[in-house]
């Protein structure tokens, strides 16, 4: 009796644990299309998309509590130990950095609204550029959690540099704009600020991806290779 108790006590845990994998799946999914919706906004100068992504943000907010309290519980009733205990730390990791990135999100469609009373910058591609990597490096962060796959993170580890290097190069080139152009002072300040979201989503993607090395290997990824 105490073997079929404990086996449906273990079965109960993994069936939550599951539950709240497909929670984080779903919040993770909500986000990147908060992520899409406001970068697209910030290209075609949308303010309309600023309410859109305040909605879904406080969606993904509920979320993050609701795993909070369903992780900590997992936690305390079950003292999970080994893989288990690392897939629920992760898990609440993981959690936190997407409920960042909705905020990095909200910040830059709130840079869109502004950006749209201001008359258009000259074309900036490098704009464009830094925007299709960090989605680039957020869906694949997020895919490499999902499927547990480490290579696929460790991918998305070495693109971080590269969103470092646009947003430095895209500050000197706004700020000769507005140097040329007292009038572009304040719209070349508005791209400075998504820029700067942009680089932090990108920071916090990497973090998931780090974490996903973390989940499957037990080790971080400037750890050395385990024996």
């Amino acid at each position: 009796m105490m073997m079929e108790e404990r086996g449906r006590g273990r079965r109960h845990f993994h069936d939550e644990l599951d539950s709240l994998q497909d929670r984080l799946v779903e919040m993770a999914g909500l986000v990147e299309r908060v992520i899409f919706v406001a970068t697209d906004g910030v290209m075609r100068r949308d303010s309309s998309v600023s309410k859109q992504v305040r909605v879904a943000d406080d969606e993904i907010d509920d979320i993050e509590l609701e795993i909070d309290e369903r992780a900590m519980e997992l936690l305390a009733l079950h003292q999970p130990m080994a893989k288990d205990l690392r897939q629920i730390l992760t898990t609440l990791k993981v959690s936190n950095d997407l409920e960042r990135v909705g905020d990095h999100g909200v910040n830059i469609a709130k840079a869109t609204r502004r950006l749209a009373r201001y008359p258009t910058l000259p074309e900036v591609p490098e704009l464009e550029e830094m925007i299709e990597i960090t989605r680039g490096m957020l869906g694949d962060a997020l895919a490499s959690f999902i499927s547990r796959n480490p290579g696929t993170a460790e991918m998305v580890v070495a693109r971080d540099e590269k969103v470092d290097n646009l947003r430095r190069s895209l500050f000197r080139i706004l700020v000769t704009h507005m140097l040329e152009d007292p009038t572009r002072i304040s719209p070349a300040l508005e791209l400075i600020l998504v820029t700067q979201n942009l680089e932090r989503i990108a920071d916090l993607a990497t973090n998931v991806a780090e974490d996903v090395v973390f989940l499957v290997r037990g080790r971080t990824i400037s750890s050395p290779d385990e024996t």
